[in-house]
């Protein structure tokens, strides 16, 4: 049975008498919930079960729009965030926090009830393990966003104290050490591996992994490096068999949900009565995506811009276009086709074209692969019906006619490849709401770059050329290594090889939720999140701000509201 976790949600969970996908309440009591494995089965089914709220890590590569690689500008989440219009009563930062505690609380309601289950010792001490690694990952979300936050365990029984939950705010070093004592805690219990039907479970390297970037955003660099060489190295000999597998592309499909690659993920399914996917085609394809998506979260040019030259230079429009990057009547001129006038058919291309085409199909290979750029095609749809589409910057574009069209078709901007279905997914799709393809929370190259980082702070520069070469030596990227000739590619001092890590982590990892918070830990967010912003053709859509106090978001109002012994509010707010 592949894919236990949601499997088991859609086949058990959701069709019992008791409904653990609502808020825990007083129903599920240990005196009428709490007795058999398969409970035990349904409470843990629920802790995971919110990794798929859209506000916590449903829709996390939204979160790569809050940094300078992608934009949202398209009514849904990012908007008043990315224009720093946003206040303490938004939605989306209530919404966050109260959807990170909601997994808290049902971690803690296993943890206060798994006692009373008729199973044996080993087996409780494995679901309390899984229990603290998953409420490690959700506080440290909301560490992440909010910075110290009111601390609950398991003492707290939420049907008893509900209206009395007013903690205070707990300080960041506080926060910090209750996550790293779950963490300890579930490295202790859980298994190396899973049986394969048991796929999807936290394991002890996804406990290992994750404390290791607790430690790092704590800039605890030792400690964080000892973690990822556990992972990386494995000097116990405890047979993790994580790497990098050669086709980076295989990751974001369903051949990559279960490679050795990744290490701790979102499972996804869909089909009959089992909607348990994520809305890849909804929020980051376009209308001419299967059933037409809302392309909310879309890379920007300064993503594409950082991908080298297959010979590892760095890449300027300016170089080859003097003037290109502040004259927008030029980008339009050079990048502007028109349709004939029923639109079905290209009447005139840009005289550039076929240069066009070749500086994108020179350079780095992940940026085809994780980019839809002009004048490429791809496997769309038709609504649902699969079409070859070719993305051409023209008014009047269709996908009935072959062309990609944006769901705000005023602008024309990159959009994702990556993640984003190809036309059906041969059947397996069924509808844009639900790709079955898992989301990487955690995976092998995001740790190669981490403990790259511990090693250039730790002064051993070397090693981490080494790291930052593997993952760029992956078979299918086969990018030049640092220091290997070329005056381009030397990466020596620890300045210059901390800008080698800044750079890869932005085109490895894009479009899976990192970059914000690394620009925050690293202290660059107000540096590089204040420019203004045009389409390819030089149209001016938004300007982007960001100040200090946005180093946090804001503890919701509504919090305060409600308990007034929450603290002093994040700086600037």
């Amino acid at each position: 049975m592949r894919k236990y976790i949601l499997l088991l949600a859609a086949m058990g969970m959701m069709s019992g008498c008791y409904d653990l996908d609502q808020f825990p309440h007083d129903r599920l009591t240990s005196g009428t919930f709490w007795k058999t494995e398969d409970h035990a089965h349904q409470g843990i089914v629920a802790i995971y079960n919110t990794l798929l709220n859209e506000n916590v890590f449903g829709a996390y590569y939204n979160n790569d729009a809050l940094g300078e690689i992608a934009m949202d500008y398209n009514n849904w989440q990012m908007p008043s965030i990315i224009k720093g219009t946003y206040s303490d009563r938004d939605s989306f930062i209530k919404k966050k926090w109260q959807s990170a505690y909601e997994g808290i609380f049902r971690a803690n309601l296993l943890l206060q009830n798994i006692d009373n289950v008729d199973m044996d010792k080993e087996t409780k001490e494995i679901y309390k393990g899984e229990a603290r690694f998953m409420r490690a990952l959700y506080y440290f979300h909301l560490f992440d966003f909010y910075g110290g936050v009111p601390l609950y365990d398991e003492t707290t029984v939420v049907s008893e104290e509900f209206v009395n939950m007013k903690k205070p705010r707990n300080t960041k070093e506080e926060t910090l050490k209750f996550i790293l004592d779950d963490l300890d805690a579930a490295v202790g219990v859980l298994p190396v591996k899973w049986e394969s039907t048991e796929y999807g479970r936290a394991t002890k390297g996804a406990a290992v992994a994750l404390r290791g970037k607790v430690k790092l955003y704590a800039k605890d660099y030792i400690g964080a490096q000892a973690d990822f060489e556990e992972i990386v190295i494995d000097p116990q000999g405890r047979g993790y068999g994580y790497g990098l597998i050669d086709n980076y592309p295989d990751l974001f499909t369903l051949k990559g949900d279960q490679s050795e690659e990744m290490i701790f993920s979102i499972q996804c399914v869909n089909g009959t009565n089992n909607d348990y996917g994520l809305p890849y085609c909804l929020r980051l394809g376009t209308r001419s995506a299967f059933e037409g998506g809302w392309n909310n979260c879309m890379p920007t040019d300064i993503l594409a811009d950082m991908y080298e030259y297959k010979d590892g230079r760095p890449f300027s429009w300016d170089e080859i276009y003097p003037g290109f990057s502040t004259d927008r009547a030029m980008q339009k001129r050079i990048f502007e086709a028109t349709l004939s006038d029923d639109h079905k058919t290209v009447e005139t291309y840009p005289a550039d074209k076929d240069k066009i085409r070749s500086i994108y199909e020179s350079r780095d290979p992940r940026l085809e692969q994780n980019l839809i750029t002009p004048y490429s095609h791809i496997l769309g749809a038709n609504g649902r019906t699969p079409k070859d589409m070719e993305y051409v910057l023209a008014e009047g574009v269709n996908e009935a006619n072959g062309f990609l069209r944006a769901n705000q078709p005023t602008y024309f901007n990159y959009y994702w490849r990556k993640f984003v279905p190809e036309g059906d997914m041969d059947g397996k799709l069924e509808n844009r709401e639900n790709s079955p393809v898992d989301f990487p929370l955690i995976r092998y190259a995001d740790v190669l770059l981490m403990l790259a980082e511990c090693y250039n702070e730790n002064g051993e520069q070397g090693k981490a050329v080494e790291l930052i070469n593997q993952v760029r030596q992956r078979k299918s990227t086969n990018m030049p290594k640092l220091n290997s000739g070329p005056d381009w590619l030397k990466a020596e001092t620890k300045d210059e090889v901390f800008e080698r890590i800044v750079h890869e982590r932005a085109v490895e990892l894009a479009c899976e939720g990192h970059r914000f918070s690394d620009l925050k830990r690293w202290g660059l967010a107000k540096e590089k999140l204040n420019y203004e912003y045009d389409d390819i053709l030089g149209k001016f859509i938004f300007k982007r701000v960001f100040i200090d106090r946005d180093y946090y978001f804001p503890i919701p109002a509504e919090e305060y509201d409600n308990n007034p012994n929450l603290g002093e509010q994040n700086p600037g707010w």
